[in-house]
């Protein structure tokens, strides 16, 4: 039988676990999985924000986000609250710890982002773009979604 190749999903795949790798280190120093931090991050960035829109992101289903919310509320990294605007909406934010954990993490982030773009030029960004967008459209009708975000 012969090998499929594939030109852009292999490469993707290859590229999340090198730096979930990248980023086990830093990680495992706060006491996080590679994707409780990447959950800490983007807390630094969006939150506080509704479980649902952590579902959303993440596209994790439900029992698997609790426990992990559960394991950052446990180590006094978030906290779950109800929403001011919608009671029955629970919030979940960033504590003092939380907070300086994710900027710990941010820093790694920044600084893998920064020695990535040193190694490439802007053609090769907005060609890794056209690239991503593409990927986006081709798996927009499979998720069911109307509209890009």
């Amino acid at each position: 039988m012969r090998r499929m190749t594939f030109s852009f999903l292999s490469p993707i795949h290859k590229a999340t676990r090198q730096i979930a790798l990248h980023l086990a280190g830093p990680c495992a120093e706060e006491g996080v999985s590679p994707a409780e931090g990447h959950l800490l991050s983007y807390l630094r960035s969006y939150g506080p924000c509704p479980i649902s829109t952590i579902l959303s992101v993440f596209g994790q289903k439900p029992s698997t986000a609790t426990s992990m919310l559960q394991r950052l509320v446990d180590r006094g990294l978030v906290a779950r609250g109800s929403s001011p605007d919608d009671r029955r909406s629970v919030l979940v934010r960033l504590t003092r710890r939380g907070i300086v954990a994710a900027d710990r993490l941010r820093r790694k982030l920044v600084q893998l982002e920064a020695s990535i773009h040193s190694r490439i030029a802007e053609r090769d960004v907005e060609g890794f773009r056209a690239v991503m967008i593409a990927i986006q459209e081709a798996t927009l009708p499979l998720a069911g979604k109307e509209s890009k975000s």
